[in-house]
């Protein structure tokens, strides 16, 4: 996987991103052309019009963003309207397709460890990237992603760190933070409380499940175009998400029903393996173990293969919020391509 460092202003820190990992933003925008005229029938023209959409608010709002995303399409060779809608690709088509994940928060007496299999399609595993940002405050942000989009999964030098799970649900707004651009906010937080708060007072455009940790424990964010949800840690200092609601929201937020199968049973598959080491205190290396699982139900696992369609675990992260260290398994976990070392 290619890394990228980059340092200084927003918009300096969008060229470095852009001129290092020009080949894979290419090829991911091309990925996505194809992926949206498959799914939503839009081509690239359309989506990029759409994503404009986001333009007046994200301005006005999120300049800092805009600047890096400018950056990162003069750097790769590409429009800026190219960049904007791989940022905004969640919300494009009202999340007419979407990736599927499996998410922990675990709080333990003296760790607190938060986990993710990022499942996708394999024809994308080329194009991501691990990206390395030293802010001109000095904040050292390091997350993978994929190339072009400025906020996915990953944790900052304070020990805030997020993982993302695809939720469908009708509706978003163009007045609120799209998801990719929620996650990026986390990691420029102090603390789990600040990025709660940043997203509670701006809203999440559309339909995903944010899990938001630091040293004191996770607290899960069940996002709509209309609403976020606390799902809070239980006795035991854990949170887990897979692909679906697990909280009510507001009549008004009407939710795609089990878009994938198996989300149901990666939820107690998770649970079922906590439940196994409520003994042990949690740690990278025994969660590490619960992202190889590999016992399939409904079609699927944890640990994801690709044999019943182009969905796999393209990486999976294990980071330990106290020591501000993650430690990323590329590919499948349980027979991972290559392994990185995240310290921001």
């Amino acid at each position: 996987m290619l890394e990228v460092l980059c340092t200084g202003s927003p918009h300096q820190v969008g060229v470095q991103h852009g001129e290092a990992a020009r080949q894979q933003i290419g090829r991911a925008i091309i990925f996505y052309q194809k992926l949206f005229q498959e799914k939503c029938t839009m081509d690239w023209e359309e989506v990029k019009v759409f994503g404009l959409k986001y333009q007046p608010y994200l301005q006005a709002s999120w300049a800092q963003y805009v600047d890096e995303m400018r950056g990162v399409a003069e750097g790769a060779g590409v429009t800026y309207e190219d960049i904007l809608a791989l940022n905004v690709r969640t919300e494009i088509a009202f999340g007419a397709f979407n990736d599927g994940c499996t998410a922990l928060s675990w709080k333990g007496a003296g760790t607190s460890i938060l986990a993710q299999n990022w499942d996708w399609n394999t024809d994308q595993a080329e194009n991501l990237i691990c990206l390395k940002i030293k802010k001109e405050n000095g904040l050292g942000i390091e997350m993978i992603t994929e190339a072009g989009i400025i906020g996915k999964i990953g944790l900052n030098g304070k020990g805030v760190g997020c993982t993302l799970n695809a939720i469908k649900a009708k509706g978003v707004s163009f007045s609120k933070l799209p998801c990719h651009l929620a996650l990026r906010t986390v990691m420029e937080s102090d603390s789990r409380e600040s990025a709660i708060t940043t997203l509670d007072e701006a809203g999440v455009a559309s339909a995903c499940h944010i899990l938001v940790a630091d040293v004191t424990g996770g607290t899960g964010l069940e996002c709509s175009s209309e609403d976020i949800v606390r799902l809070e840690m239980n006795r035991e200092g854990i949170v887990t998400h897979t692909n679906h609601y697990v909280l009510d929201h507001k009549p008004t937020v009407i939710e795609s029903h089990d878009w994938l199968v198996d989300t149901r049973f990666r939820l107690r598959r998770i649970g079922e393996l906590l439940n196994a080491a409520k003994e042990e205190q949690p740690s990278p290396e025994v969660v590490e173990t619960f992202l190889k699982d590999d016992m399939e139900g409904d079609g699927a696992s944890i640990c994801r293969s690709s044999k019943n369609d182009a969905l796999a675990t393209l990486f999976s992260i294990v980071m330990d919020l106290g020591n501000k260290r993650a430690r990323v398994l590329e590919g499948r976990p349980a027979v991972p391509v290559s392994k990185l070392i995240l310290s921001p």
